[in-house]
């Protein structure tokens, strides 16, 4: 069969997912009446949904006379590099594709960057030309010089160009989107530019796993690419694992992709991408190979990790309320199967009982716990560190480039609090009444800041980062400017007592809302932690009546999500983690033994 091989890869939310959407519809594939109906129908996660972003890559195929096109989408996002990473190893070609407007943003760079280091044809898609303050002109000159600056080879900076609006469904060799009637020039583009898969049919088998799936009646699932060779339902093959141990395993199952679904296979060729069911103990970046003349193909290797916090059985008063999984082995086996399937991910027991996980950023972090919490566990967490090394006797920490869009007005503030965390402007330029930032600071810098950022610029203001080098730590680090309120005894809050409460700082809950000793409720304006009692409640005379002073205005308490409440906590706090609730609390509940722990 003839068949091509493409990722798309792009900013996050520059119309990967919706461009697919055009692609499966307009192949005339065959979707489900609930496919049919619905938007970005590879986003099939939840939280991808809720987030409007793609966090896993996806697979799915379109039939083209007799060429089939294996698509793979892809992140955007920097802190899902690992996936990009991997997924790419697939591809013998991508669409690049970059919004008209913005040109190519932060994260454009990241995965071109990986894509021209794997030698891949690429095909720009200058998309979303149909906005109306579209600049494909613009956008195009912008991404040759990031071609330009990346070190892209002549070969491969002429790259063949195709203008789109993804959300109509209609492309063209030209930006006049009246001449355009489908998608199909982009479909003409791919068969001409991207090259048909290399191997040999007739020699040994070689595949390389990619991705792992479980599955409740087959087990592991192992998705990747057969570079050499063929596969045939109930073969026997050899399992090379990263160590280099063969196995001998036999297959149980082959599927292939047919647009979204996958289908039963008696065999599939050199060159395509398929399932394959029967390996017990498969992972990510090893070979499946012939039984006679075994060979082993390289195995991926991602970039190193730059976040870690440390996980914890939850030990508040109110643990094992909420959550389903609330044990140790519950919680150690539901992070190390996370590293089946999470190549960019690092879990490692401490001396202390709990875990130490690492990963490619705040976000990559987030979305685990966020989604550990959907399953029902039960859990706590600390602070995030960066993680430093340490070469030639320096000590050594990692940076990043931030990129920045605020309006004029803000752009000041802006600049004073990245000078005060360590950041260094590399460029400053205005246009239309917006200021175009781009500093490189420590990641550590970062901690905190995405909330106050979005207060400083009235919720206007765009940051993207990516990660930039190692460098020597800057020192000199002080923690957050504003202490914590803190519940010093456990009960429910009651409103006369939030309202005694409410001129300290900003609260974090309302009234009637469980509450324990040593819980924070809320953040001081002033920079020590203050103990407050929140459940306080008016006591009644002949002289007082129960209504008196209901008049009081309450403010709207500021709700802590995950997101923020990560953010937030200092290195003497944790977050408690459960299906129900967020809260943050103090490492050592009572007073007195927070201030016995601070004199050691």
């Amino acid at each position: 069969m003839n068949i091509r091989n493409i990722a798309i890869i792009a900013h996050v939310d520059h119309g990967k997912t919706t461009l697919v959407d055009a692609l499966l519809r307009q192949s005339m594939t065959k979707l489900s009446k609930s496919q049919d109906s619905q938007e970005a129908i590879m986003d099939s996660n939840d939280l991808e949904r809720e987030r409007g972003i793609t966090i896993f890559s996806k697979n799915a195929s379109v039939q083209l006379g007799d060429t089939k096109i294996n698509i793979i989408d892809t992140p955007g996002h920097a802190d899902f590099g690992g996936e990009v990473e991997r997924v790419l190893k697939m591809a013998d070609g991508c669409l690049l594709l970059v919004d008209a407007k913005e040109g190519p943003m932060p994260q454009t760079r990241f995965v071109l960057k990986k894509a021209l280091a794997m030698g891949h044809h690429v095909i720009v898609v200058i998309n979303k030309i149909d906005k109306p303050d579209a600049r494909s002109q613009f956008a195009l000159d912008k991404t040759f010089e990031l071609f330009i600056e990346l070190g892209a080879s002549d070969e491969i900076a002429d790259f063949p160009v195709v203008y789109a609006s993804a959300k109509q469904g209609k492309a063209g060799l030209t930006s006049d989107i009246n001449t355009m009637t489908d998608i199909t020039p982009l479909f003409d583009t791919i068969l001409k530019f991207v090259p048909a898969p290399t191997g040999d049919a007739n020699a040994p088998l070689q595949m390389l796993t990619v991705s792992i799936a479980p599955d409740n009646f087959k087990g592991r699932l192992a998705t990747g690419r057969i570079y050499n060779g063929s596969l045939k339902a109930g073969q026997e093959i050899m399992h090379i694992n990263r160590a280099g141990i063969m196995k001998k395993c036999r297959l149980t199952s082959i599927t292939t992709f047919f647009g979204l679904e996958k289908i039963e296979a008696k065999e599939v060729g050199v060159g395509d991408i398929c399932t394959v069911a029967g390996i017990e103990d498969v992972n990510i970046g090893e070979t499946l190979a012939d039984v006679v003349n075994p060979v082993a193909l390289p195995t991926i290797s991602i970039e190193e990790p730059t976040v870690k916090m440390t996980f914890a059985v939850n030990d508040s008063p109110f643990a094992g309320k909420e959550g389903k999984f609330s044990t140790s082995r519950q919680i150690r086996d539901r992070l190390f199967k996370e590293l089946e399937t999470d190549v960019a991910l690092r879990v490692v027991d401490s001396a202390e009982g709990d875990w130490i996980v690492s990963g490619r950023g705040e976000l990559h972090l987030a979305i685990l716990i966020e989604r550990m919490r959907r399953e029902g566990f039960e859990f706590q967490v600390s602070q995030p560190q960066v993680i430093n090394k340490e070469e030639n006797g320096k000590k050594l920490t990692p940076y990043e480039q931030v990129f920045v869009e605020v309006p004029e007005q803000h752009s000041g503030v802006v600049i004073q609090k990245m000078g005060g965390r360590h950041g260094i402007m590399q460029n400053m330029y205005v246009e239309n009444g917006v200021t175009f930032l781009e500093f490189v600071i420590p990641t550590r810098g970062l901690f905190g800041y995405r909330t106050e950022f979005l207060t400083d610029t009235k919720g206007l203001g765009i940051i993207n980062t990516v990660f930039h080098q190692y460098d020597t730590d800057p020192g000199g680090w002080h923690e957050r400017d504003q202490g914590s309120l803190v519940a010093h005894e456990t009960g429910i809050t009651n409103l006369y007592g939030l309202l005694n409460v409410q001129d300290r700082g900003v609260l974090f809950l309302g009234p009637a809302v469980e509450v324990y000793e040593g819980q924070v409720v809320g953040q001081n304006a002033r920079g020590e932690d203050i103990r407050v009692n929140v459940c306080k409640m008016k006591q009644l005379s002949n002289m007082r009546s129960k209504g008196d002073g209901s008049a009081e205005h309450f403010n709207t308490p500021k709700i802590m999500e995950l997101e923020a409440a990560l953010e937030y906590i200092g290195p003497d706090e944790l977050v408690e983690v459960t299906p129900k609730t967020i809260r943050i609390r103090k490492v050592w509940l009572n007073e007195n033994d927070a201030k016995r722990n601070a004199k050691k």
